[in-house]
């Protein structure tokens, strides 16, 4: 088969496209820097520039499905500039995908698109599980760049293609992230957890997530799906088994959350929101988890980043 995928250089789109070439796939890429273009040995990379509305539409030939990981990090600080380029980096780009597909109507060969979505869409409580059929009525800022995201990805079934939108939650990596952050604190003995530390922490492993895309891709996957671990846990659970992992103390009080929202404003919802999500739909779809616990996710993880 041979895919299209944005955001290719990203923590996860090196290793997801690692693995469709490893499989036998073809793999072409899109990227906003001329130096990447010959950067993934194996794939084929092609030049946009969703802010000019520039797009190589030879990037489609004879592709058949496309998977679309593109949009910056979350995890920088919110000034009024950097929320702008949150949310338009991942609807300018969506939308220029569909323009440079209409424009080669005649020769689409894509029946597919597989879109990274964020469990961000989910309304925050302490307690409540949340499924694929949860009202999401925007509030927060994060809700509105992710249910707006999702309504630009949906223009795709307009022109026949089938439309398939993971809603990933904390991507657990040996490669840096968000794992990489909370381990300088944690192997110093210094871990802590945020605000109460109850709040809901859906996780998956780099290795799940990938593996999700590989079957939605596969089987065709086409609606709404979670891609989470099985079993969530407290923000608290979360720095105890990073400990246990790193074999140091896990001994630190939570920090208070006005201590939080005073230095990071806005931008604390990310460590203080709650979401319980459900990975039953993605279950009942045939996939098996790898890692579905977060202490054998964590000694996996550690261990890898340490070769």
């Amino acid at each position: 088969m041979k895919l299209l995928i944005t955001g290719a250089t990203g923590v996860v789109g090196k290793t997801l496209v690692q693995k469709l070439l490893d499989d036998g796939n073809e793999v072409h890429y899109l990227t906003t820097q001329s130096s990447k273009l010959d950067s993934i040995q194996g794939a084929k990379g092609f030049f946009w520039n969703p802010d000019l509305d520039q797009i190589d539409t030879a990037c489609f030939h004879e592709v058949e499905t496309i998977i679309h990981l593109a949009g910056a990090t979350v995890a920088k600080r919110w000034t009024k500039k950097y929320k702008e380029q949150i949310y338009s980096s991942r609807i300018k780009p969506t939308q220029l995908l569909l323009k440079g597909l209409v424009e080669i109507k005649e020769n689409l060969k894509v029946k597919h698109l597989i879109s990274a979505s964020a469990i961000g869409i989910y309304p925050s409580h302490p307690y409540r599980q949340v499924t694929e059929n949860t009202l999401t009525t925007p509030h927060t800022f994060m809700e509105k760049v992710v249910c707006d995201w999702e309504k630009e990805v949906d223009q795709f079934n307009k022109e026949g293609i089938r439309v398939c939108k993971l809603r990933i939650g904390l991507v657990l990596s040996p490669k840096g992230g968000v794992l990489g952050t909370l381990k300088i604190p944690t192997k110093m003995g210094l871990g802590a957890a945020f605000g109460t530390g109850e709040q809901g922490q859906s996780w998956i492993h780099i290795s799940d997530l990938v593996g999700i895309f590989k079957n939605a891709v596969e089987a065709q996957w086409e609606g709404v799906f979670n891609a989470v671990s099985p079993n969530p846990v407290s923000q608290n659970e979360l720095i105890s088994a990073l400990a246990k992992s790193l074999k140091k103390p896990n001994f630190f009080p939570p920090i208070p959350s006005f201590l939080l929202r005073f230095i990071l404003g806005e931008m604390s919802a990310l460590v203080l929101d709650s979401h319980w999500v459900s990975a039953q739909k993605t279950i009942n779809q045939g996939y098996q988890f790898q890692f579905p616990e977060i202490q054998k996710a964590l000694h996996h993880l550690v261990s890898q980043s340490d070769k």
